[in-house]
């Protein structure tokens, strides 16, 4: 009998499996990639009696690799907050999902625990820019100010250093990142404990965030704007995190953030305004390679004579949303 752990390699994929094996101790296979790799499952071959644990990778992108392992006679735990589908039901799937624009996966696992490592849950939603649903979720924890910038400060490190068209773009493999946490009943002591792989995501995400700081906006409005970074490692790196740093800069405005790819195409990171927390996923899924979720979506591989068409449409899109 297998095991396998299939998880985002973001912040909230990473930090709902610290929660997970912190309460349930398993051998298991891990399965992860840079965080727009999402259609994971296709990577199991399962056995009868196997357990699959599926994190915040979307089941409408993995049902056919889905219905194919449980088919094969394993049992699935699947947590997650993308657009989902229709959920099948199979006597051996578990499925914990709610697509709500204020949750994240690490928040529903922190449910499913019943609070027993509630600090990687804040650390989660932290990295996936759920800031108000970090706080609820940290109230009980009776943290003071530094702590919770601590652990806001360990997500946003954490999810950025998911972003990259290609493993080579990140500073830590997602699985290594994983392995670098997992023992860590605290986030607080993996802080403590392992100054040299914190610092590094520290220096790191600064470098990154100065460097797209000063590129100006191709098109800016008071409902949307776009940015296009340059075919950069740090730019992929920083794609999803200037973004979240855009919207909470201006919450009334939508934002996209588009990176130019080695092959002349661009991969999009799409922010609905946190005012309004609704339509990224909608939007993007009018792409062929588009997806995510209400509050945050994004392209992974839009071709590059569709520019214009894409600005457009964004642009319109988040003018006439009320």
């Amino acid at each position: 009998m297998a095991a396998f752990d299939v998880f985002n390699g973001d912040a909230d994929g990473i930090c709902s499996l610290v929660q997970l094996r912190n309460a349930e101790p398993r051998d298991a296979q891990l399965i992860t990639g840079v965080k727009r790799d999402i259609e994971l499952l296709d990577q199991v071959t399962a056995g009868a009696g196997d357990q699959i644990t599926v994190l915040d990778v979307s089941m409408d992108k993995n049902k056919k690799s889905l219905m194919r392992v449980l088919e094969q006679g394993a049992s699935v735990f699947y947590s997650d907050h993308h657009f989902a589908g229709d959920i099948p039901e199979h006597a051996n799937l578990t499925a914990l999902i709610n697509t709500a624009s204020d949750v994240c996966t690490s928040l529903l696992v922190n449910g499913y625990l019943q609070g027993q490592f509630a600090q990687w849950a804040v650390v989660g939603a932290f990295g996936d820019n759920l800031k108000k649903s970090a706080l609820a979720a940290a109230k009980p924890l009776n943290l003071n100010a530094p702590q919770l910038e601590q652990l806001e400060n360990l997500g946003i490190y954490i999810n950025y250093n998911g972003y990259g068209s290609q493993l080579e773009d990140l500073h830590f493999h997602p699985a290594d990142l994983y392995r670098q946490v997992a023992d860590y009943a605290s986030p607080f002591d993996f802080i403590s404990d392992n100054r040299a792989a914190f610092e590094k995501l520290e220096q790191g995400y600064q470098a990154d965030m100065s460097a797209a700081a000063n590129i100006g906006p191709q098109s800016v409005t008071d409902s949307a704007a776009v940015f296009v970074l340059p075919n950069e490692a740090w730019a992929r790196r920083v794609s999803g995190v200037y973004s979240n740093d855009l919207a909470n800069g201006s919450p009334d405005r939508a934002h996209a953030v588009l990176t130019v790819k080695d092959n002349g195409n661009y991969l999009i990171s799409v922010r609905a305004p946190l005012n309004n927390k609704t339509g990224a996923d909608e939007l993007c899924r009018q792409f062929p390679t588009g997806g995510g979720r209400a509050a945050a979506a994004g392209v992974n591989d839009l071709p590059a004579d569709q520019l214009s068409q894409f600005v457009d449409q964004f642009t319109d899109f988040f003018t006439h949303r009320v």
